[in-house]
C-alpha cells in the first residue's frame, strides 16, 4: 500500500490544518488530546466551505459558515438552523486511512483517490453567457476610469464606453454595461419611497470569490450567528423559522418577519419600547447579480434598504458595490451625516466579516446542480437563486 505524507505529527492538534495529498485538499486534526490524528476531505457537505476554516470545540469541528458540527468520526451531530436529527448525507465522507511513522502523518494514497471530487458544473466569473446581462462597472463618481468585466478591459468616460458594448446605462449612481443583448433588465427596486431616502455608498471592495458565491451569501439567512458574531450575529437566533420564497422571472423574492435587538431606537432608551422588536425583511434577486434587502422596523418605523451588486471582473476577482438608503434611523426622518457615517461603518464591518470567510473558500464558482451540495430548509433562498441562475444560463446560451 502506498502512503503519502501530509503533516508532522507534532504539529497536529485540535485545530484543523489544511494539507494536500496527491493534489487533493484535506484537513487533519486530533479530536482527542493525545489520541490519533484523523483526516477528512477539506469541505463541509453543506455549502462545500473548507473545514480547515472551522473551529475546534470539545473534540468537534464547527463549520465557520453555518455552524454545522462534526465529531471525530466525521458524523454530523448538529445543524443549528433546524431542529431534529441531521439530514441524510450530512456526515463527512469517510476519510483516508491514517498512519503515523517517524513523527510524520501519512494517508493511504488509494483512499485519497477514492474521495469525492469537486463539482464540475460551477458558475464562474469566466462564464461566457454572463455577457448577456447588465453588470455594474463603476460608480459615476469614479468616471473616467478603466474597468475589467468578464476578463475584458473597458475605458469608461463621460462620453461613452470603449470598446463599445451592446448597451450602457446609468442607474442608482452606477454605470452599467451589457456586453451583448441582455436577456433580462435591471430590476425596478427600490420603490419610489426608498429611492428618495438618504443614500450613501460603501467604498467598493473586491473578493476572490465568484459573483455567484457573493450573491448566494447575500441571500443566506442562516450564517449570521457564525460569520457575523462580531457585529450583529451574536443576537441572532440560530434556528431559522420557515419562510416563503416567490419565484419571479429570472429571479426571486422573499418577505420575512423577524425578531431583532434595536438598541438604536430612542424609545428603547426611554423605556417606551422593548429592546426586542419586529422587522420585515424583503429580499429581492434578479439574475445574474442584482440584489436588494429592505429592512422595515415594524415597531420603530425606521427603514434601511441595502442595494448590493456584484461585478465579475475575472475568474478570481469580484468587485462589490453596496448602497444604503436610510429613513427614520434613530427616530429621525432624514438621518444626520454622523448617523449615516455610523451606519456605513457598521455595514463595512459586516461586509468585512463576509470577505474574511470568502478568502478561505476554494471553489472558483457557485455549484448549480442540487446534488453537489446538501441543502436544508434554511437554504430556500439559495436554492431559488440557483434555479434562477440556471434558467438565466439556459436562456442566455440559446
Amino acid at each position: 500500500m502506498e502512503w503519502l505524507p501530509v503533516a508532522q505529527d507534532a504539529a497536529v492538534g485540535a485545530a484543523p490544518v489544511a494539507v494536500q495529498a496527491a493534489g487533493v485538499p484535506l484537513v487533519v486534526l486530533r479530536p482527542v488530546p493525545g489520541g490519533p490524528p484523523v483526516v477528512f476531505a477539506d469541505r463541509c457537505p453543506h455549502r462545500l466551505v473548507p473545514l480547515s476554516a472551522a473551529v475546534a470545540d470539545g473534540g468537534r469541528l464547527r463549520c465557520a459558515y453555518h455552524g454545522w458540527e462534526f465529531d471525530g468520526s466525521g458524523a454530523c451531530v448538529a445543524v443549528p438552523s433546524q431542529t431534529g436529527a441531521p439530514p441524510p448525507r450530512a456526515s463527512l465522507p469517510a476519510g483516508p486511512r491514517v498512519r503515523v511513522a517517524g513523527g510524520t502523518v501519512f494517508v493511504s494514497a488509494a483512499d485519497v483517490a477514492g474521495l469525492p471530487s469537486d463539482p464540475g458544473d460551477l458558475l464562474t466569473n469566466a462564464e461566457p453567457a454572463l455577457r448577456r446581462a447588465w453588470h455594474p462597472v463603476a460608480l459615476t463618481s469614479e468616471v473616467p476610469c478603466e474597468v475589467t468585466l468578464l476578463g475584458e478591459t473597458y475605458r469608461v468616460a463621460v462620453g461613452g464606453v470603449t470598446p463599445r458594448p451592446y448597451g450602457v446605462r446609468h442607474r442608482w449612481g452606477l454605470v452599467w454595461i451589457a456586453p451583448r443583448e441582455p436577456v433580462t433588465d435591471l430590476f425596478d427596486d427600490p420603490d419610489g419611497d426608498d429611492a428618495a431616502y438618504t443614500g450613501a455608498w460603501l467604498p467598493p471592495v473586491r473578493t476572490p470569490a465568484s459573483a455567484g458565491v457573493v450573491a448566494d451569501n447575500f441571500l443566506d439567512v442562516a450564517h449570521f450567528p457564525f460569520v457575523h458574531a462580531g457585529t450583529f450575529g451574536a443576537a441572532e437566533a440560530k434556528l431559522v423559522e420557515p419562510y416563503p420564497v416567490t419565484a419571479e422571472p429570472l429571479g426571486c423574492r422573499s418577505v420575512q418577519e423577524q425578531w431583532f435587538d434595536n438598541p438604536q431606537d430612542p424609545a428603547v432608551t426611554a423605556g417606551r419600547r422593548p429592546l426586542r422588536q419586529r422587522r420585515r425583511a424583503t429580499y429581492v434577486h434578479r439574475a445574474p447579480f442584482q440584489l436588494m434587502l429592505r429592512l422595515a422596523e415594524l415597531d420603530a418605523g425606521a427603514v434601511k434598504t441595502i442595494l448590493f451588486f456584484a461585478q465579475p471582473e475575472h475568474r478570481d476577482s469580484t468587485r462589490i458595490y453596496t448602497k444604503m438608503l436610510l429613513h427614520g434611523i434613530g427616530g429621525v426622518r432624514d438621518p444626520a451625516p454622523d448617523v449615516v457615517a455610523r451606519e456605513v461603518a457598521f455595514e463595512e464591518a459586516v461586509l468585512a466579516e463576509d470577505l474574511r470567510l470568502q478568502r478561505a473558500m476554494r471553489l472558483p464558482g457557485l455549484p448549480l446542480r442540487p446534488r453537489d451540495e446538501l441543502h436544508v430548509r434554511a437554504d430556500r433562498l439559495g436554492v431559488a437563486l440557483r434555479r434562477a441562475l440556471t434558467a438565466f444560463l439556459a436562456e442566455a446560451r440559446s
